[in-house]
């Protein structure tokens, strides 16, 4: 009789148990985190990322701030940035949170990094032995709503030639942070294709770039807005050319005309 009175005890101990650590069944938001390129005017560049740390508050605790790791789960991290043009993003990790607020996002690179001009590889050394970016950024998650996070590396802005001959580079990392939420997007086709022009989308002092693909197309995702494109060959052969008035809306895609670059 004993016995038979612990197993109940037990059953009912282990039941209990059960229910209190079941499934979460708590409204949730589900996190992309994908990395896209501003390219430079460099052939291509190659980042060592580990993922990134999301500052989030959950609903109902305000000032308590919780670190988030979502890292890129791939075994090689190094990614050439330069591919990823023509609307190409890279999915670095995604996830599901609770409901509440984005506060920040750090992405925590490694320590191998090069950029290449024609076969000539140039290593590039992270300022101070830095491997952490932060950038102040507010999101609140709704329940049952992807949201794509969007990390843009800027080349243009993160590396500088501080001599020509024989080169040599500075390089500080720099980046923003986005979700596609209100932006559109702007895409067109440049000939010739053999080789990668600089395209600038540029609205007041503030400018973006991209360059095409071995197809000649390009694409970017933008504020709306009026933008001027400036069409940078980086080709002695052609002439550069702008076009104005060029509208962005918000949510829609604006394709535009094939774009031919003149020959000198």
């Amino acid at each position: 009789m004993k016995h038979t009175k612990l197993l109940f005890f037990i059953g009912l101990v282990f039941l209990f148990g059960t229910a209190c650590d079941g499934p979460d069944t708590s409204p949730k938001a589900l996190v992309n985190v994908l990395l896209i390129d501003a390219p430079a005017k460099w052939d291509s560049v190659v980042v060592e990322i580990q993922g990134v740390e999301i500052d989030f508050v959950p609903n109902g605790r305000q000032g308590e701030i919780q670190k988030i790791w979502m890292p890129y789960e791939l075994a090689k991290k190094t990614i050439n940035l330069s591919r990823l043009v023509n609307g190409i993003a890279l999915t670095i990790s995604r996830r599901e949170f609770q409901i509440g607020q984005i506060t920040g996002v750090t992405l925590k690179l490694g320590r191998s990094h090069a950029l290449y001009q024609g076969d000539t590889r140039f290593d590039l050394a992270l300022p101070g032995e830095i491997t952490d970016y932060t950038q102040d950024f507010n999101l609140d998650l709704a329940p049952g709503i992807s949201y794509d996070l969007i990390l843009d590396f800027d080349l243009e802005k993160s590396i500088s030639m501080t001599q020509s001959n024989p080169l040599r580079l500075s390089y500080n990392p720099t980046f923003s942070v986005f979700t596609g939420i209100g932006r559109g997007e702007l895409s067109g086709t440049i000939a010739p294709t053999d080789f990668k022009p600089v395209i600038y989308a540029i609205q007041g002092m503030d400018s973006v770039s991209t360059h095409t693909n071995t197809s000649g197309s390009f694409a970017f995702r933008l504020v709306p807005g009026i933008y001027t494109l400036y069409f940078d060959p980086k080709d002695n052969r052609y002439f550069a050319d702008t076009l104005f008035n060029v509208e962005v809306k918000s949510g829609q895609r604006t394709t535009l005309d094939r774009i031919t670059l003149t020959r000198r």
